[in-house]
């Protein structure tokens, strides 16, 4: 049985957003990623996470910056975890859990994840500043719950040490994206459902 492409296509319209997203999970020969959120350093987050979640993604975003940044950041994390989701689909013939550790010189984080169906995030990553670039530091962690609760995902995200808030930030990204990776790498048949239940999706 061939296997079943890993794509979505997501386009999410409000008031104070307008997202187009397209997304190809494990892409490992010809990798594509264009972000745009007009958001320099959630544009550099999110092509981190795609980077090395090996996906393939594009990402445009019009959103109010006029006002702040909080509805783009929150609402393209939205839509990702979305995109997320259906590109996988019914988690079956995985892992289910990954974790990972990435440095970043003096920086150092731990992402830890699970294909749960039952969405819950905890992030620590203690950044100082106010912002980075025109990010608010605030809406970093925000954008990792946010795709978690959307992708339907429990995530725990912590920075174990680090003193610069770009390489905390970035560390965290990083990590989240190598134990994405090793949680919906193959295991087991294609079938196999990895819960006790029987499924992930209820």
């Amino acid at each position: 049985m061939a296997q079943r492409t890993k794509t979505a296509s997501i386009s999410r319209k409000t008031n104070e957003t307008d997202i187009q997203i397209e997304l190809a999970l494990d892409q490992y020969a010809a990798q594509s990623i264009n972000v745009d959120t007009g958001i320099g350093f959630l544009d550099h987050m999110y092509h981190a996470l795609a980077k090395h979640s090996r996906w393939s993604l594009t990402i445009k975003c019009v959103g109010d910056l006029h006002i702040d940044d909080h509805h783009t950041a929150e609402d393209t994390a939205i839509a990702l975890g979305q995109a997320f989701k259906t590109a996988l689909g019914p988690p079956a013939g995985i892992k289910r859990f990954g974790y990972a550790y990435a440095p970043l010189d003096e920086a150092l984080s731990r992402a830890v994840v699970d294909v749960s169906g039952r969405p819950y995030a905890v992030v620590d990553l203690g950044l100082k500043r106010e912002k980075i670039g025109q990010l608010s530091c605030e809406m970093i962690p925000h954008v990792i719950e946010s795709f978690a609760t959307s992708a339907g995902l429990t995530v725990h995200v912590d920075v174990l040490r680090g003193n610069n808030d770009h390489h905390r930030a970035e560390s965290a990204f990083k990590a989240l994206a190598v134990a994405l990776r090793d949680a919906i790498s193959p295991s087991g048949s294609p079938t196999d459902v990895p819960s006790t239940k029987g499924t992930l999706t209820a």
